[in-house]
């Protein structure tokens, strides 16, 4: 079904949206707006994305049609050092807009994944340009299948509701929740997003986790945030890691 940009707009008059039938990449676009000074809030979106991009440089899988994949750039007034807070704000938007579309309750996976039952149904790329910050999220809507190499770590809206949901609505919905969230941590600080994610994931206390740092893996059990946004990792010989990048992934 067509996205219906005219009744998107409607409902979001103070935004600029820039929609594409094909492109690239909306974080490419994004940034490209972002560097010609464009207005925070401005939303990129796409039907499809040939070369959409995910966390660590991996591709993330853009049915046409099927998506919800939309790049927007911000310019809040965030401490030099925020950008993980940023992440995880965008994480608790992501999920925010999906329970108000769908009722669907998601688990948050840090740094960057939205879970439907241990599937990934939605994931977040942050990325500086400039003074802004360009916020990536992709969110599969209404994919019926996915990839055989994706079946068993991806979901869909779709799939988990066994109904079609409005591109639109949900895009409406994300719009205004990256804003609260996003406005929430320029004027409080990162104190109150690190307790909401805290609540919202069942990653960051007490899960047994194996994090993939390329050349080499940690397990260990999650004991919490740092004040920065970084998961903690307890050894079992009781020392501390801070994690400041990598797959988080449960132990079996």
């Amino acid at each position: 079904m067509a996205f219906d940009l005219a009744w998107v707009r409607s409902r979001l008059p103070d935004s600029r949206i820039d929609w594409h039938p094909s492109i690239e990449s909306t974080m490419l676009e994004a940034s490209r707006l972002a560097a010609a000074a464009c207005h925070s809030g401005t939303i990129v979106g796409a039907e499809e994305q040939t070369a959409g991009q995910g966390r660590h440089g991996r591709a993330w899988h853009s049915e046409s049609g099927s998506g919800l994949y939309v790049s927007i750039v911000l310019r809040h007034r965030f401490a030099p050092n925020t950008l993980p807070l940023v992440t995880l704000a965008l994480g608790l938007a992501a999920r925010e807009a999906i329970l108000q579309a769908t009722d669907l309750v998601c688990d948050l996976r840090w740094p960057n994944d939205v879970l439907i039952q241990s599937r990934k149904c939605a994931g977040i790329l942050t990325q500086l340009e400039s003074s802004a910050i360009i916020a990536g999220i992709g969110i599969n809507v209404n994919h019926s299948t996915f990839p055989e190499e994706l079946t068993d770590i991806a979901t869909s809206l779709r799939l988990a509701t066994h109904r079609i949901h409005s591109r639109e609505q949900l895009l409406v919905e994300l719009a205004g929740s990256v804003d609260r969230f996003c406005t929430l941590l320029e004027k409080e600080g990162g104190e109150p997003i690190l307790a909401m994610f805290s609540q919202a994931s069942s990653f960051v206390h007490g899960r047994r986790v194996s994090v993939d740092q390329g050349h080499s893996s940690l397990e260990g059990t999650t004991a919490g945030l740092n004040s920065s946004g970084f998961l903690i990792l307890q050894r079992d010989d009781g020392t501390k890691n801070v994690i400041l990048a990598g797959g988080v992934r449960p132990c079996s």
